[in-house]
């Protein structure tokens, strides 16, 4: 019975959470039609509305750890669900992503995804992908702001082992900006896929930054031992299991 009251309440959190992002999505719509700082207030606005209706209405606390960037850097995060894109964008005053070109199309979120200076890219082609990438996030360099990248390129879910993808450490190369690593264990309560919220305090950590000036295999390293190794700790302190992290 309550697990069944607990699906309830998330399904009825998930409906409100589209409802809401329409409603912002229109009435911010007109200032982020001519404004980049509208369509962020607008994003940032909904944000924050997420946050504040999922702990009283799913019981789903969030915290934010470490110290979110405010300059130009490259944002590499843990990926385990919306939840955590939510967190980090919330978090920081300019961010942007690299992002599936297929999202562009999506309503609400493509629209401002481009106003706010996303980067779409075309999964399938990899070498072409990575070259279109860095391409793009050069010329939107008159935007500064935190260039958000998941290097393992979808979400994973908790006690999953991925490989991180080459094309943060090229964006890395060729940016030559500082890197900030991102954990997270909120795929512990907000999985990649169903309804089923469980109740809790989801966290992201913004780890030490990784300064320019590695190689790229020298950074591809150290940010998975970071990222990696921060996420289990985060995990296991919201309860996972640790023989799923093995």
């Amino acid at each position: 019975m309550t697990y069944a009251i607990q699906w309830i309440r998330s399904l009825i959190f998930t409906i409100c959470a589209y409802v809401m992002m329409g409603i912002l999505g229109i009435l911010f719509f007109p200032w982020a039609l001519f404004s980049r700082r509208g369509a962020l207030a607008g994003c940032h606005t909904w944000c924050k509305w997420m946050r504040w209706s999922a702990r009283w209405m799913i019981g789903l606390k969030t915290e934010v750890r470490g110290t979110p960037p405010t300059d130009e850097v490259l944002v590499a995060a843990k990926h385990q669900s919306f939840l955590d894109i939510i967190l980090i964008f919330g978090a920081i005053p300019s961010g942007k992503f690299i992002m599936k070109s297929i999202l562009m199309y999506a309503p609400v979120i493509g629209q401002y995804g481009l106003r706010i200076g996303c980067v779409p890219v075309n999964r399938g082609q990899r070498g072409k992908a990575i070259k279109k990438m860095v391409a793009d996030v050069a010329k939107g360099r008159q935007h500064p702001g935190q260039l958000i990248i998941y290097p393992q390129g979808t979400r994973i879910a908790p006690g999953v082992k991925a490989p991180y993808k080459v094309g943060t450490g090229v964006l890395y190369e060729q940016l030559g900006q500082d890197c900030v690593p991102v954990a997270a264990n909120v795929g512990v309560f907000w999985p990649k896929r169903g309804i089923y919220r469980k109740p809790g305090t989801a966290v992201v950590e913004f780890l030490p930054r990784i300064k320019a000036g590695l190689s790229k295999a020298e950074f591809m390293e150290k940010l998975e031992h970071d990222i990696e190794t921060a996420s289990d700790r985060l995990m296991r302190e919201a309860g996972f299991d640790r023989d799923g992290l093995d």
